[in-house]
């Protein structure tokens, strides 16, 4: 069964989370995955080990149909995002978003589209440019052998739900490393007056001596002789740069917000991974994409030629707009905290392992820093 940091006893932030304590708990956004585990041993290219997936986010069933507005920030820009362009000059998103592994980026993106294309009757005019994002599991997985098909991501939009989501070693997170712990997908939410704030991630960065849980230094309490790091030279895996990696950050709102609102809403996602130990490092790719559903239907039709009359739009005031910031912020964190909780020891390509983060370990150095559960 899968444990979450709250599971643990122990919380972070001030604010509250939704029921599902996720990116679902904004409503009409689904999530759905595929998670390709295969093979042990030596690296064989094209053969594995396989330690992959993909993750899409739906944030509504009608999207394609019916446009969101959308703002995103880049902290720093050693990834992809695809689609971001249009996003920028519309303000507007259309498609579902994927995550997966950086060479898998091409391949779903197409998958999308030829999903978008199932069953309608303008199939020859109609053009999309979907957003997905990356994160690098070279370390565990045959990366360059092109495990990730469009059957899987077909598969992932079609088990797409809303409700509690897997985290850890899972979907596009499968593979991934985090403050050199097992990392991968995890998702928070926060309560926000009458307004929900939901955010999923794949955490793939970070150095352990940076990791901060709740302001504690919990990655320097944890030397690599109480756990050995990934980064194991004699298995030919050379240790990055501190902070190498990267995220993605995928935000949604039901507050009413307009594209300048929620590119300020995205780059707070930068200040839920700084207070886990992230710095955006010049070898990461920190990349946030924002959305609100507060307009979904007021944007009419996708047709851009059909856009002839002026449309009634909400927004909140600014003077609202601070503890969804905070929202945001906390949602992240707790977000990548899930990720490192749920995740488990994983061994992939040529024998290299990541280990999770002990749980024990970690109530246990929480408790002597006064923030364990009976604190």
């Amino acid at each position: 069964m899968m444990t979450r940091y709250r599971d643990l006893g122990l919380t972070v932030g001030q604010m509250v989370p939704g029921p599902s304590n996720a990116i679902t708990d904004v409503d009409g956004v689904l999530v759905g995955m595929t998670t390709l585990v295969d093979g042990d041993g030596p690296l064989v290219v094209g053969q594995g080990p396989v330690r992959t997936g993909v993750t899409v986010i739906v944030p509504h069933p009608d999207i394609g149909a019916e446009p969101v507005f959308a703002g995103c920030h880049r902290l720093n820009g050693n990834g992809e995002l695809t689609g971001l362009e249009w996003i920028r000059e519309s303000g507007q998103l259309t498609t579902p978003v994927a995550i997966t592994n950086t060479h898998s980026v091409g391949v779903v993106r197409d998958a999308l589209v030829a999903a978008e294309l199932r069953g309608r009757d303008d199939a020859t005019a109609y053009w999309s440019l979907p957003v997905v994002g990356e994160t690098y599991d070279g370390a565990l997985n045959d990366i360059n052998g092109f495990h990730v098909r469009p059957e899987h991501v077909f598969a992932a939009l079609d088990g797409a739900s809303s409700g509690p989501v897997e985290e850890g070693g899972v979907g596009g997170g499968t593979g991934m490393i985090c403050h050199d712990f097992k990392g991968g997908t995890g998702t928070a939410s926060r309560l926000v007056g009458g307004w929900t704030v939901g955010a999923l991630v794949q955490a793939n960065y970070g150095s352990r001596e940076r990791l901060t849980v709740d302001g504690v230094p919990v990655g320097r309490e944890i030397t690599t002789a109480d756990v050995p790091s990934a980064w194991d030279e004699e298995k030919g895996l050379l240790r990055p740069e501190p902070g190498a990696g990267s995220i993605i950050v995928v935000l949604a709102t039901d507050a009413p917000m307009l594209p300048h609102q929620l590119e300020r809403l995205a780059q707070r996602a930068g200040l839920g991974i700084a207070r886990v130990g992230g710095s955006g490092a010049h070898s990461s790719g920190d990349i946030f994409l924002a959305f609100s559903t507060g307009n979904r239907g007021a944007l009419g039709s996708y047709k851009i030629e059909a856009a002839t009359t002026p449309l009634a739009v909400t927004m909140i005031p600014d003077g609202a707009i601070s503890d969804l910031f905070w929202g945001a912020i906390e949602a992240t964190e707790e977000a990548i905290l899930n990720a490192l909780v749920a995740a488990d020891t994983m061994t992939g390509r040529d024998g290299i392992t990541a280990h999770r983060l002990d749980h024990r370990q970690l109530v246990e150095i929480m408790g002597r820093y006064n923030r364990g559960p009976s604190t």
